[in-house]
């Protein structure tokens, strides 16, 4: 679910911290993705087929572009999820929710081919979500993809939507320091608004809307004062309210050291075994995106070089891609404000 309405009322009342890009713009950048948001999609837009082959086309869709992804994996979710996710389970028709984090067939699978396609992948102690927030908070990516705005109360600073391989698709970007500047208040009173507006956590206030909220909390800056000032029939407040537990789980989540994030090239022969010997993608399929993965590298490799030519150098050279980078060093000006939350790579 994320956060209610969260975007509707960033697009009404701080439209600066909203941003449309290309996904050329991310050209270079590491970026951490929440998994089973990705899985999420390709399941719900193509049911009747294996997620893993879209996850297959996205992955090599950003590494065509330059993009440095790192796929990060749900691990046990919170106490206070499990009526989330038991709801959410009921909906898509499953037995149970998984309420353990142990890896299911399907994430072995992702993880699987993941490493095959060269790309870093790393298991969050709790909900992905955070991992994905704390690694930006601390400059070892660039920015978050996600469709869910609950990073944006964990504390990442930039948040992109709509990251995808559509022509002509128009990218989201959500400055958490714009947005928190525009409303005038910090984060501690941000996550307060997130779980008045309704977040997976805990129960909301019924018949508090978004603007109304925002309206408390600029004004008395707490729950605890909000309560006191609201009129309790109007907006009935739930009984055993963990609003406490969600706020702590948003602004103390679980840290985890970061590993080195490694890129390397895919091993086109070992994805051939897994989608089409074992789940049965048609093998002319697979051959055929890699063998255009390859050719329009090739062609960014000589775009580059002709730049360079030309005094441009407005990127670095293929050669540089694959490699291992970890948090890197703040630079001293930039434009870019994802280069400014981002620390430089270390030569290898």
């Amino acid at each position: 679910m994320g956060i209610t309405k969260l975007a509707d009322l960033i697009r009404s009342d701080a439209p600066d911290a909203i941003s449309h890009k290309d996904i050329s713009d991310y050209t270079g950048k590491v970026i951490a993705l929440d998994t089973s948001v990705v899985v999420n999609q390709f399941r719900a837009a193509t049911p009747s087929l294996s997620p893993l082959t879209g996850l297959f086309f996205r992955t090599l869709t950003f590494l065509e572009h330059d993009i440095k992804p790192v796929f990060v994996f749900d691990g046990k979710p919170p106490e206070e999820k499990t009526a989330v996710l038991q709801k959410r389970a009921e909906t898509a028709g499953w037995r149970s929710a998984n309420l353990t984090g142990a890896a299911s067939s399907q994430t072995k699978d992702c993880l699987q081919l993941l490493k095959l396609l060269g790309v870093p992948v790393i298991q969050a102690p709790g909900d992905a979500e955070a991992l994905c927030a704390q690694l930006v908070r601390e400059g070892t990516v660039d920015a978050v993809a996600s469709e869910d705005m609950d990073t944006l109360p964990f504390g990442a600073n930039i948040l992109i939507r709509q990251l995808n391989a559509k022509k002509d698709s128009e990218v989201v970007e959500y400055s958490l320091t714009k947005l928190l500047e525009k409303l005038k208040m910090n984060q501690e009173e941000f996550v307060d608004l997130c779980i008045l507006l309704g977040c997976d956590y805990c129960d909301k206030i019924a018949g508090l809307g978004p603007k109304r909220a925002l309206a408390l909390i600029q004004k008395h800056h707490t729950i605890e004062k909000v309560v006191l000032e609201i009129n309790r029939k109007t907006y009935p407040v739930p009984h055993f309210w963990r609003y406490k537990e969600a706020r702590k789980i948003f602004l103390d989540a679980p840290q985890t050291e970061a590993p080195e994030l490694t890129w390397t090239e895919p091993d086109e022969e070992a994805l051939v075994r897994l989608l089409c010997h074992v789940k049965y993608v048609k093998e002319d399929r697979v051959r055929h995106r890699m063998e255009k993965f390859r050719q329009t590298r090739e062609s960014k490799r000589e775009e580059r070089e002709r730049e360079r030519a030309e005094g441009h150098n407005r990127q670095t050279c293929i050669k540089d891609f694959f490699r291992v980078t970890r948090k890197r060093e703040q630079p001293m000006e930039a434009a870019d404000p994802l280069i400014n939350n981002r620390k430089r790579p270390k030569s290898k």
